[in-house]
């Protein structure tokens, strides 16, 4: 585990040239004093780290050491060749370049590492899309990815849920694809907020900069980010009795419905199973698509609200 860390700390302040106690404690994940030990077992194994004094100080490996320094492992290496896909480079004007990236890497890692790279690209393409493709108008893109750039505020308009367009005064963090769809984090008003990039629908980059918060790390947060999201979802509950012959129809269809628990058939071959829907009304009409194939046992309300939509559903074509 410190071996780990001790490589951990020349790569740090290979890439970053100079870093403090506290930053480097930081992104460990340790104590200051812990960094202080690290920093004294890394001289006496003769890595040549100097600790630099005063207000712009800080720990740095020497100019012609860090030129020779390479933690990278096969591993490490293979990850080099899973690019993102197409689209994705597309959006960010990255995919015009004459030689594919991978072929340069390939010209220029050790021979012991070639033959790993060279079969995880021959093997491996990851693809972010839907089956159904819906792109998305990202015309906003380049103006937003130029404002997270240059650390430079950026009013935006932004349609809401609602439809209805608000001018925000923003300032971009970064960039983040999920799935293949973008969207930018921002500070507004010194909160950090999520903005779709297809809802922007004009964005205005400022001349005045801003200063970017201290140890933000956008892939922390955007993780933090998505479990606050999945766990404000609504949510509606249904417990039911299910005909087998419908069951794997319900399990392949996870997009409307989620199959949070399953018991054994009982005594006439019927499953009890544990819906979640997004709410009543998209339960009330899931549920009805499935005709005398689906009990409902609780809410106990719930068998009335279907039983009003089928009425609604006969009195509307009898009376065509």
């Amino acid at each position: 585990m410190r071996a780990d860390r001790l490589m951990n700390i020349m790569i740090l302040l290979q890439s970053k040239g100079k870093m403090t106690a506290k930053e480097l404690s930081n992104d460990l994940e340790v104590s200051d004093r812990t960094i202080l030990r690290d920093m004294d077992a890394l001289t006496n194994a003769g890595i040549p780290i100097v600790s630099e004094r005063g207000k712009e100080g800080g720990w740095r490996l020497l100019d012609n050491f860090r030129s020779k320094l390479s933690g990278l492992t096969v591993d490490d290496m293979k990850t080099l060749f899973l690019l993102p896909p197409e689209e994705i480079l597309k959006d960010l004007g990255l995919n015009n370049l004459p030689l594919d990236t991978r072929q340069k890497l390939l010209a220029n890692i050790p021979d012991t590492y070639r033959d790993e790279a060279q079969t995880i690209w021959e093997r491996i393409y990851i693809d972010s899309g839907t089956w159904r493709q819906s792109k998305e108008n990202v015309s906003a893109l380049n103006t937003v990815q130029q404002a997270v750039y240059d650390s430079k505020k950026m009013k935006i308009y932004y349609e809401q849920a609602d439809g209805e367009q608000k001018e925000r005064l923003v300032e971009p963090l970064g960039l983040v694809a999920k799935g293949d769809k973008w969207y930018l984090v921002a500070l507004r008003d010194g909160e950090l907020r999520n903005y779709r990039v297809s809802r922007i629908h004009n964005a205005k980059i400022k001349s005045e900069t801003f200063r970017r918060p201290l140890n933000f790390n956008l892939v922390a947060y955007w993780e933090r980010s998505k479990v606050a999201f999945v766990q404000n979802l609504p949510k509606y509950d249904v417990q039911v009795e299910i005909h087998p012959e419908i069951m794997k129809r319900i399990k392949f269809t996870g997009k409307f419905v989620q199959v949070i628990k399953t018991d054994k058939p009982n005594e006439y071959n019927w499953i009890s199973a544990t819906l979640r829907f997004n709410d009543k009304q998209e339960a009330i009409e899931y549920i009805l698509g499935f005709a005398n194939k689906i009990k409902v046992v609780s809410p106990k309300d719930l068998p009335d609200k279907v039983v009003s939509l089928a009425m609604s559903v006969i009195d509307f074509y009898n009376n065509e």
